[in-house]
């Protein structure tokens, strides 16, 4: 019988270009799991329907579970010239179990196959990332709510602003990576129906359980179009768009460890094992691990940009084109695997500088909001009023060079005669961000409270 499945109407083999460009077994490979799983449900499914006996079935997956120790081991043998990873595991099936193994391919195809492979492989990877996830949620809720009075500036524009806590700053990820989560939910749920038994593109006569083998694979239900079944890479799409989504959260927050950590902020310390040094410079610590989950990122988004743009032209059912698609796919979500693992190594380990915080927060007039909120609320003045009043006593304060809990109060009373010492009261740094108590405010107790429901919510699914 010739190695290949499609051999018998050719009369001479392949080109060695054609042979090279043909072959996916490179990267195929790591389908080679979900491919032993299907076949698997595959024979099952067809012995139950008495397309093939149940002595073929058994002889079929006691060979397959010997090839995939062989796999495990690392001693099964890839060749160039068996094209991908169905064709390897057939041919090795037959080698093992004889005619026997002729009989899995009965009633598929290499199309539905690999539809249903890439399916298990993405959803596996899914599973694999979301639990990552949620370690990462659990540790920033951790470090949120032990750092939950911890002064700092918050920025727009990436001026200082007003003082917020690193708490609150945390718990934000925490809520990006929810959303992220569920979208990735999401996704794993509309992906998994089945597409085995769509056969090449129309189905089959054969009388096979389709809802059979989907159940055997942990499938909701099997695909309800054939065309659609072999010809659908949405969820690989989809799951590459949450992907990069994902990346860009992760990505926003290694560029402020890399902003954090600099000698210019001195906000966190990283430590050596998330950094690295200079080959010259003895004295650097540089934060190697956030800059390369910064970079990955354009990797990942890549890699949706590469299948979206092979799918685009496609008319339906298979075409080869879809080869292309497992490279992106497998780089798309392993990188995203490592990136969420390093940036979980970075938040465990990673401490604030307090005074640092502390002392930048209080710069740049980051409480003349808390003033002009004061002149609002004790004096009954209307904001826009009070807007301006604060904006002529910030530029008292850096006319005399004194942060606004300095500026004498005859200085105050010159620009509003009823301001009263009482408004020193709001003027620090610590007085504002507690005074944030507003629904999502960044004061202590609000942070507080935040991270004890999200983890009371992400330990419990740990434990599930």
């Amino acid at each position: 019988m010739n190695s290949r499945m499609w051999g018998g109407r050719f009369a001479q083999g392949p080109d060695a270009v054609m042979e090279e460009i043909n072959a996916s077994i490179d990267f195929d490979r790591k389908l080679f799991p979900q491919d032993i799983a299907a076949s698997k449900a595959q024979a099952d499914m067809l012995a139950a329907c008495g397309i093939i006996t149940a002595d073929d079935a058994e002889k079929i997956r006691n060979g397959l579970d010997t090839i995939l120790r062989e796999f495990e081991a690392g001693s099964f043998t890839f060749s160039r010239a068996l094209e991908d990873v169905h064709t390897h595991i057939e041919a090795r099936l037959i080698e093992l179990i004889g005619s026997a193994g002729g009989r899995l391919h009965t009633a598929r195809s290499r199309n539905d196959q690999v539809a249903t492979d890439l399916r298990l492989w993405v959803r596996d990877a899914i599973d694999a990332i979301d639990t990552k996830l949620l370690d990462l949620q659990i540790a920033l809720a951790e470090k949120g709510l032990e750092h939950a009075t911890v002064v700092m500036p918050g920025f727009t524009h990436l001026q200082t602003a007003q003082p917020v806590t690193f708490g609150h700053h945390l718990m934000a990820y925490v809520e990006m990576l929810g959303r992220d989560r569920s979208r990735f939910a999401d996704a794993r749920r509309r992906m998994n129906e089945s597409p085995l038994g769509a056969a090449a593109l129309a189905g089959t006569s054969f009388p096979i359980d389709r809802e059979a083998t989907a159940k055997a694979l942990g499938f909701d239900r099997p695909a309800a179009n054939s065309l659609d079944a072999v010809s659908d890479r949405d969820f690989a799409v989809e799951a590459m768009a949450v992907a990069s989504l994902t990346a860009v959260h992760l990505s926003r927050f290694a560029e402020e460890i890399v902003i954090w950590s600099s000698a210019g902020f001195n906000f966190v310390t990283l430590s050596d094992r998330f950094t690295t040094g200079s080959s010259i410079m003895p004295q650097k610590r540089n934060p190697d691990a956030a800059e390369l989950v910064r970079a990955k990122t354009g990797r990942i988004i890549g890699s949706l940009n590469a299948l979206l743009i092979v799918l685009k032209g496609l008319p339906l059912a298979y075409q080869k084109d879809m080869q292309e698609d497992k490279e992106p796919v497998f780089d798309a979500l392993e990188t995203l695997d490592l990136c969420v693992t390093a940036t979980l190594g970075m938040v465990r380990d990673m401490e604030p500088n307090k005074a640092a915080m502390r002392k930048a927060a209080g710069e740049a007039y980051a409480t003349a909001t808390d003033l002009a909120d004061w002149l609002v609320q004790s004096l009954d003045m209307p904001f826009r009023e009070a807007h301006e009043v604060t904006g002529r006593v910030v530029q008292r304060a850096e006319a005399t060079h004194r942060p606004l809990h300095r500026v004498p109060l005859e200085d105050l009373q010159a620009i509003e005669p009823r301001i009263t010492a009482e408004v020193y009261g709001v003027l620090g740094v610590t007085q504002s961000a507690a005074s944030r108590t507003s629904q999502g405010g960044t004061a202590p107790v609000n942070v507080r409270k935040e991270a004890r429901r999200w983890l009371k919510r992400l330990k419990k699914e740990a434990s599930d």
